[in-house]
């Protein structure tokens, strides 16, 4: 195929296979297989959800849909099918396996010690958006979700914020 400056920006259209979608699924199914058994473990757990997988995910999909698609599609249910096989062999709802892990009780409280005076330094030369979120996540416990609702921010804006603050608390120079 000649590439001169006619064919510059000419869409370069590939045949379409006449393979059914069920059977490009089936074809993947190894990949999932592997993606599977590297996350468990196991080979008959890793089987068995690959067979899930399977039952979910090729009843449907669309005829028409393209390779790469199935394949994105497959992977996606095995994600799903992941969370929930772990989330009953450790028995907790699927919704703990996300970021909103419940916040560890906080120990009774004591007298300021020098560690106290030190976190409280370091959140006083913060500005004030990050002090704000860093006493929130860490000092309170908020989830993202209930920092985010108190500062009126997004769940995703919290979490850049809250990077951000920690690496600015990280170059707070104590000793000067």
């Amino acid at each position: 195929m000649e590439q001169g400056p006619d064919h510059a920006g000419d869409v370069i259209e590939f045949p379409v296979a006449d393979v059914p979608a069920a059977q490009i699924a089936l074809g993947e199914l190894e990949l999932v297989f592997a993606f599977i058994y590297a996350r468990v473990g196991n080979r008959a757990d890793a089987e068995d959800l690959t067979q899930q997988v399977a039952m979910k995910a090729i009843p449907r999909l669309r005829a028409e849909a393209a390779a790469a698609s199935i394949r994105a599609y497959l992977f996606a249910t095995a994600r799903t099918v992941l969370a929930t096989f772990w989330a009953h062999k450790f028995g907790l709802p699927e919704e703990e396996l996300h970021e909103e892990m419940p916040p560890a009780p906080s120990p009774p409280r004591s007298e300021p010690g020098p560690s106290t005076e030190r976190v409280t330094r370091i959140l006083d030369a913060l500005p004030a958006n990050y002090r704000r979120v860093l006493e929130l996540r860490f000092l309170r416990g908020y989830s993202l979700k209930e920092v985010a609702a108190e500062t009126g921010s997004t769940v995703g804006g919290i979490k850049v914020m809250q990077l951000r603050a920690l690496r600015a608390a990280a170059k707070v120079d104590l000793d000067a």
